[in-house]
């Protein structure tokens, strides 16, 4: 019975991993994107996710990108702050430029992840993630420089998040740094 499974389960795998990759490829990316440019503090107006457990309402542990930096040699730096109860944590996660410009690649434990600059006029920005681990996550997020959500920008978002069939989930936004521990 198992190996009866199994060309079974290799092709669901395999039509999943072709989905996914069909899926990153249809994500744009924005031209002549420019990573320093982005550099600075974001403050996050929208968040979708492929899975609307992702991001729990009711978690007292919060996640929020606070700010993107650029090293030399073309690396981008998303700095995130955990922050619960008790909790305060600096996060650094580090990207490494692809082939395309506007196109990031790293790894984290136990996976991998793209991250996609889509849109961006270096005062709003649609970036999108693709997390590979046990399972593919894919992320999206409006974020903006000021907490003020531009119409134009909520429309090319809204968009998105209907086209890749989202969820919506809770945004938080934290400001940094974490306070020295006592």
């Amino acid at each position: 019975m198992a190996l009866e499974k199994g060309p079974l389960l290799l092709l669901a795998l395999g039509l999943g991993l072709a989905g996914a990759q069909k899926a990153l490829e249809e994500v744009p990316i924005q031209p002549d994107f420019d990573a320093q440019k982005v550099e600075g503090r974001w403050l996050t107006l929208q968040l979708a996710a492929s899975h609307a457990n992702l991001v729990s309402p009711a978690d007292p542990l919060r996640l929020a990108l606070h700010s993107i930096q650029t090293r030399d040699g073309g690396d981008v730096d998303f700095v995130l702050f955990w922050k619960g109860e008790g909790v305060c944590k600096e996060a650094n996660i580090t990207v490494h430029p692809t082939q395309l410009q506007g196109q990031y690649q790293g790894s984290f434990e136990g996976g991998s992840m793209h991250v996609r600059f889509v849109s961006t006029d270096y005062s709003n920005l649609i970036l999108y993630v693709h997390f590979e681990d046990d399972e593919i996550t894919s992320l999206w997020v409006l974020l903006a420089r000021r907490m003020q959500e531009d119409p134009k920008w909520v429309g090319r978002y809204l968009e998105y998040v209907e086209k890749f069939h989202l969820q919506k989930a809770p945004v938080f936004n934290i400001d940094g740094p974490c306070p020295p521990p006592r």
